[in-house]
């Protein structure tokens, strides 16, 4: 497996829930490295801005953004090697984050699969950005998909972004929610077209201000509150960052 890889070690880490549905929750964090997306705004790039590799935004001048060594950001680590480090936390909620973790479905299959032999109370969130289909056997491990869509504030064309079937598979999905991040207020028209388009439940919608600082999380929570209360959507803040900052492992 390909894992992100922060002081030398892979970024596997025990914390809480910082966003959506269960915002709170202490939980094991797998985070896995490589993205299909690069959106403009992402603030854990060091998964996929490679040294040598450029990408174009829709607003840019300049495409070149790649900045880091593969070598000093990723480690690779069997399954086997990451069930003992998730098995060391005794948490039994584990988030397989990113980058994009469906990138990466077989060897997370296999480290489900190892996790529920070794204690059958596990359970299994997996945030991925939503133009990825999983695989059933993959499908069948997971018990919440938290779905980020990206719009375009991210920086990148609607067919790279936005991809009906797998729309259509996530929206019909018992086991997915779908969490937007919003900069403005303009966001917000996008959404509920795609809301509209793919027939999207407001209540399995999460709102959440986009920010990187208690500041700017706060500048936007009101204005984006009375969003949610007039389409029925949820609010949900950025809890991680009022607690820790934007700091990585916490």
């Amino acid at each position: 497996m390909k894992l992100a890889k922060f002081e030398g070690k892979p970024e596997i880490f025990y914390s809480i829930q910082g966003e959506g549905k269960t915002m709170g929750r202490p939980s094991v964090f797998v985070r896995c490295s490589l993205c299909n997306l690069h959106c403009i705004w992402c603030d854990t790039d060091y998964t996929w801005n490679w040294k040598g590799t450029r990408f174009l935004h829709l607003r840019d001048k300049e495409p070149d953004y790649s900045k880091y060594d593969k070598a000093d950001f990723i480690i690779e680590l069997s399954p086997p090697e990451v069930r003992e480090l998730v098995l060391s936390f005794h948490c039994k909620n584990v988030i397989l984050t990113g980058g994009e973790p469906l990138l990466q479905q077989i060897e997370l299959i296999d480290l489900m699969q190892l996790l529920q032999n070794a204690d059958s109370g596990f359970r299994f969130e997996v945030e991925t950005n939503g133009t990825l289909l999983p695989k059933p056997e993959f499908d069948k491990l997971v018990h919440q998909y938290n779905v980020s869509p990206k719009l375009q504030n991210a920086g990148m064309g609607q067919k790279k972004r936005e991809r009906p079937a797998v729309f259509d598979f996530f929206s019909k999905n018992e086991k997915a929610v779908f969490k937007f991040v919003v900069a403005t207020k303009e966001d917000v028209e996008e959404i509920l077209t795609l809301v509209s388009k793919h027939g999207l439940c407001p209540e399995k919608i999460y709102l959440m201000p986009e920010g990187i600082s208690s500041e700017n999380l706060r500048q936007k929570q009101i204005w984006l509150v009375e969003i949610c209360k007039k389409y029925n959507f949820n609010f949900t803040d950025r809890l991680h960052i009022h607690l820790f900052g934007a700091k990585r492992g916490v």
